[in-house]
């Protein structure tokens, strides 16, 4: 199997289902978890040195921290429900706690921090949404924690690619700092598939194939992109969501794409 592969394991005594750290990845930036809570099961953590955004994927919980207390958070049943997230965005040193009044599914996104911003709510009517491509090159996506809200470096959108589409294409990479031209930032992708039977694929290479690696995704895997350009495609009759991470040291999402296929855009 894949090193950028992680295939989700049976809930531990926490409920984690994923746990992706800088050391585990080979990586400096990014981290990533995911929680899947029954109801009426409880969540004590804390955030360390990092910043973190808590993206509640479905069901309804209440989040707090020794100052704060959102509750009844949560509108969907699944990702693939066409709507935002609740999201909460944390700073460093943190203690947060989450309680499930239904089954949830939690992604923890994690970054290194110092504390330039503070504990905030993230609506749903507080996220970006766009449609991106065309024909079998369309892909709807949500920005959560991007150009709509503050952070000292986390990157978090999800997207969800229709049966039968490609998405992150033409193949991009952002693993070089260029200035306005392209940045560096290591990404997830944690992906879900409806129906949960079905598969995806994701290339990840890079321009001298030094890297090179296509992977079968199923439901609940996650996907680690170091560098390289990074294309997925979701087959016919499954729909292919994603949950993206990303972190490096600038703030900002500069891509460069590959020039092999760049002509699609045009087309």
């Amino acid at each position: 199997m894949s090193k950028l592969l992680s295939q989700s394991t049976a809930p531990d005594d926490r409920g984690r289902i994923q746990c992706i750290d800088p050391v585990s990845a080979g990586w400096e930036y990014v981290g990533f978890e995911v929680f899947k809570l029954k109801a009426g099961a409880n969540l004590d953590d804390g955030t360390g040195g990092t910043e973190v955004c808590l993206v509640l994927l479905s069901g309804k919980a209440d989040i707090a921290t020794a100052n704060e207390a959102w509750r009844n958070l949560g509108e969907r049943s699944s990702v693939f429900d066409q709507q935002a997230p609740h999201a909460v965005y944390l700073p460093p040193d943190e203690r947060f706690g989450v309680v499930a009044h239904t089954d949830v599914e939690l992604a923890v996104c994690k970054a290194p921090a110092k504390g330039e911003y503070p504990a905030r709510l993230i609506r749903p009517e507080d996220c970006q949404f766009e449609t991106r491509g065309r024909d079998t090159n369309r892909r709807h996506v949500c920005n959560i924690l991007f150009g709509n809200a503050n952070a000292e470096r986390l990157l978090v959108c999800e997207v969800l690619t229709p049966g039968g589409n490609w998405s992150s294409y033409p193949p991009h990479k952002h693993d070089d700092d260029r200035g306005s031209e392209e940045t560096q930032l290591e990404e997830i992708y944690y992906h879900r598939i409806d129906p949960p039977q079905g598969f995806a694929f994701q290339r990840v290479y890079n321009d001298d194939r030094s890297l090179d690696e296509t992977m079968t995704v199923t439901d609940d895997d996650v996907v680690m992109v170091p560098e390289g350009y990074h294309p997925v495609g979701a087959p016919h009759g499954y729909d292919l969501y994603y949950l993206n991470v990303m972190a490096g040291p600038r703030r900002k999402w500069l891509f460069h794409n590959d020039p092999d296929h760049e002509w699609i855009i045009g087309s």
